[in-house]
């Protein structure tokens, strides 16, 4: 399966989720039910991947966290928040390079149609 059938799946799961559940909760809800969803449909996933930083040489645990990691080549950053900010998308990035992964999709959960609240983001660098 190549990265937009995957990315595709992925989308149709975080649709199905918020159909049920509706804007208004606590990210760690819709990550359980995004999870679950991921299950049904037989997708490899890992939560709160820690994310070590490489720097000059070593590797630093500094606390960072991937919410999803799909299939190891697709990270799910989730938010449930009023509005996406440019920092939410340039953590979204950071992470993707730090993993050396080359798409993101920023999920909001907080808006009154799914489609709306995500937000494909690609790491040119790998």
């Amino acid at each position: 399966m190549n990265l937009n059938q995957l990315s595709s799946k992925i989308i149709g799961a975080a649709i199905e989720v918020h159909k049920i559940l509706g804007p208004g909760l606590l990210e760690s809800t819709y990550e359980e039910c995004l999870c679950y969803e991921l299950g049904l449909q037989l997708l490899k996933y890992d939560r709160q991947v820690g994310l070590p930083v490489s720097y000059k040489g070593n590797e630093l645990d500094c606390g960072y966290r991937v919410d999803i990691l799909v299939e190891q080549s697709i990270i799910l950053e989730l938010k449930s928040v009023d509005t996406i900010l440019g920092i939410h998308k340039a953590q979204l990035l950071t992470y993707l390079k730090l993993a050396d992964i080359r798409l993101g999709l920023l999920m909001n959960f907080n808006v009154p149609l799914m489609r709306d609240g995500i937000q494909r983001i690609v790491n040119n660098f790998v």
